[in-house]
């Protein structure tokens, strides 16, 4: 499955996001439950994102929403203890 190409005017500035078709159905889905535009929902989750590539970030922020719904621990919203070095 080949990634989609889309882009968005994010704060006045173009970006592309590059997602597999499920994931783009998945947050088309999301805006419209959330009543907002395609374009505001990238905005917010580009505004929140910890320096991950907005692709990225998508995908992870839809993840952690299905994982809320599902009643999951999401594991983004705690501290993730760092891997132990290799020796």
């Amino acid at each position: 499955m080949r990634p989609q190409k889309r882009s968005f005017s994010i704060q006045g500035h173009r970006t592309s996001i590059s997602l597999e078709a499920p994931f783009w159905l998945a947050l088309k889905a999301a805006a419209a439950e959330d009543g907002a535009t395609l374009a505001a929902l990238i905005g917010q989750i580009d505004r929140d994102r910890d320096g991950a590539g907005l692709s990225s970030a998508v995908r992870v922020w839809l993840l952690r929403r299905m994982q809320r719904r599902a009643g999951l621990p999401v594991p983004g919203d705690m501290e993730l203890p760092e891997p132990a070095a290799a020796e």
